[in-house]
């Protein structure tokens, strides 16, 4: 049966690096649930986290209930009922829009959190300053409905805002948040300076934990915006924290031609089970699982003893070409076309690689498919199943 695989040691590692440059840069690193919820991970990432951000009710009580620590929520709107329960459990709660803000505003300065200091109030605001190259997870594309733009806080009363956040950011460098935050403070910076801000959050989408990323220019931002408009910082990435530590097992159920294609329907669905393969859209890399006899030289993110890994090249690269699809009705569930050094065969194990971020919050029972298990990989080398989902989740799900 198929499963998503996580490596513990994998997550430590990139949680050091992170809590390394939190350290060097005196930034407050956050875990963004929406990335990664897996709250059996949770005990290898609270040492080095500093909390998480949640992008609602459900996320905040996650956070609140299995990491600890700082809480902050952002979400496009609240219903009255979970800003009630919000204000009992964040520490940060960011408004997306000035009406927003206006409709709570009483209940929130009255709250005696609020008083106190404990909760702190924000605003998300939109630079309308673009890096990214998918509109789909841009939130400064022209009628975005992402943050509050400058224009909109001109004589606007903000009396009782503490922060300012920003998120713009998608698999990005140390190089766009730069650009970014000159573009932020360029038309917000005199509101930065003001003596009531007194945290800005630059939200994530940032690679902090990949081996090509500049995290000496990160420091060094991060110090200038500290040193000069005396504010904390925040970041909350979510893909750095489990980037390249976890992988997707999946099985070929059935091989056959049609149409001019080989076709290899395998146990996992890409609309279902990893639908940024559909939406961004992007190509993961794919390894055929092989007996450690044979050599391959491919490296996944998790490896176990006794298999090898033949990597998957371009179609027509190597001598056998496959469309991988999934068990599902949905035409367009086609997780892409690839070719393999031998032929692939009915039971035959193929390997996802780095599907933890995005992958597991976005799961579903779509078409009824079996979800795939979660199991962790230990550092002593054993795997433990955290959670394998049946037809009665199926069932219990659908009302």
């Amino acid at each position: 049966m198929a499963s998503f695989l996580i490596s513990l040691s994998a997550l430590e590692r990139n949680a050091r690096i992170l809590a390394e440059v939190a350290q060097a840069s005196g930034a407050h690193m956050l875990l963004a649930l929406k990335a990664f919820s897996t709250t059996s991970c949770f005990d290898t990432l609270r040492p080095y986290a500093a909390g998480c951000c949640a992008s609602g009710l459900y996320e905040a009580r996650l956070a609140a209930r299995h990491m600890g620590g700082h809480v902050a929520v952002y979400s496009p709107a609240y219903r009255p009922a979970e800003l009630a329960e919000l204000l009992n459990l964040a520490h940060h709660i960011d408004f997306n829009s000035l009406s927003q803000w206006q409709y709570y505003k009483e209940q929130c300065l009255s709250h005696p959190r609020v008083l106190s200091g404990e909760l702190q109030l924000g605003l998300r605001i939109n630079p309308c300053y673009s890096t990214g190259h998918t509109a789909l997870y841009d939130p400064c594309v022209p009628g975005s409905r992402l943050g509050i733009p400058a224009a909109q806080l001109a004589g606007a009363d903000l009396s009782g805002i503490t922060g300012l956040h920003f998120h713009t950011l998608c698999e990005q460098g140390a190089q766009e948040l730069i650009d970014t935050f000159r573009a932020f403070e360029k038309d917000f910076g005199a509101l930065l300076a003001s003596p009531q801000i007194r945290y800005l959050n630059m939200g994530g989408g940032h690679w902090i934990t990949k081996p090509d990323y500049d995290r000496a220019a990160l420091v060094a931002l991060v110090q200038e915006v500290r040193e000069a408009y005396g504010v904390e910082v925040y970041l909350e990435p979510g893909e750095a924290w489990c980037v390249h530590t976890g992988v997707l097992r999946a099985q070929v159920l059935d091989v056959f031609e049609s149409l001019g294609y080989r076709h290899a329907i395998l146990d996992v669905s890409a609309s279902a089970h990893m639908p940024d393969v559909l939406e961004m859209p992007y190509r993961p890399d794919v390894y055929a699982v092989r007996p450690a006899a044979e050599g391959a030289e491919g490296t996944p993110a998790v490896q176990l003893p006794g298999e090898s890994y033949a990597p998957a090249g371009e179609p027509a690269e190597l001598p056998h070409t496959y469309r991988l699809g999934a068990p599902t009705c949905l035409a367009g569930d086609v997780i892409g076309d690839f070719s393999f050094s031998a032929p692939l065969k009915v039971g035959d194990v193929i390997l996802l690689d780095d599907m933890t971020h995005y992958t597991i919050v976005k799961t579903t029972h779509f078409n009824g498919v079996p979800h795939p298990a979660v199991q962790l990989l230990q550092p002593d080398g054993q795997i433990s199943t955290v959670c394998r989902l049946d037809y009665a989740d199926f069932e219990r799900r659908l009302g």
